[in-house]
């Protein structure tokens, strides 16, 4: 499919891995189509601290909304950063894991709270 774009010449839309279309086709510009809002990247830290139970993201002290932390799971598992498995406590419940992909923000996570250390006054690390 195609859009106009201006001076009415046409071009084919670009669609990322959920089917999305893409507004650019920039890397910087399609991970924060991902990330790039409020609260995504708590959610991976919290994963990446071993949280996997809804109500653990939901006792985190920055106090994602429910309803916000249901659309960013959801968006984590359609992106394929996030998987959901049985719960650990062997209910019926369903707990979330961070897939290869979900992982590989390890990094990046860790850069971004090392810069909070060195410039942001009265911040403190939860990860290590």
């Amino acid at each position: 499919m195609s859009e106009k774009i201006r001076g009415g010449r046409s071009r084919r839309e670009l669609k990322n891995g959920a089917g999305e279309v893409l507004r650019s086709p920039c890397p910087v510009a399609c991970a924060l189509d991902i990330l790039g809002d409020r609260w995504t990247l708590l959610v991976i830290r919290d994963l990446l601290l071993g949280r996997s139970r809804f109500k653990d993201f939901a006792a985190s002290p920055e106090g994602i909304p429910s309803n916000i932390l249901s659309e960013r799971l959801g968006r984590l598992l359609r992106h394929g950063l996030a998987e959901q498995v049985p719960a650990e406590d062997g209910t019926m419940r369903l707990g979330y894991r961070l897939t290869e992909k979900g992982r590989a923000l390890g990094p990046v996570l860790r850069t971004l709270r090392d810069w909070g250390l060195k410039w942001e006054p009265s911040t403190e690390a939860r990860m290590k």
